[in-house]
């Protein structure tokens, strides 16, 4: 895929609503902040998801399926067009990232 490149500082959510916290793996490829790739840590916060059952299962981690194929920092790049699953606790999927913001100067594919 091809986009702007997402760094640490890009707003990226669950789609219930919390906020993904990125721990870069790198420092050294930067775009004002470091250039996150698909082996850092994404840890999600606040998420209010609950099942039919009222059972809360709140999205609690990020699994990337499509990274930048072209680009690398140590790992495949990250950019806004990629594709990130968020997970809940039992590692299910329960929905797809979103990406709010990010830097639009840096473009990877």
């Amino acid at each position: 895929m091809a986009g702007p490149a997402l760094t640490r500082s890009a707003t990226i959510s669950c789609p219930h609503g919390g906020q993904v916290q990125a721990v870069p793996s790198q420092i050294r490829a930067k775009a004002g902040d470091p250039i996150l790739t698909s082996s850092d840590g994404f840890t999600i916060a606040g998420c209010t998801f609950t099942l039919p059952s009222g059972t809360p299962s709140p999205c609690l981690s990020v699994t990337w399926l499509v990274a930048d194929t072209r680009v690398k920092a140590g790992a495949a790049t990250l950019s806004s067009s990629d594709t990130g699953l968020c997970m809940n606790g039992q590692n299910a999927a329960q929905g797809p990232v979103t990406v709010v913001a990010t830097q639009e100067r840096v473009k990877t594919r």
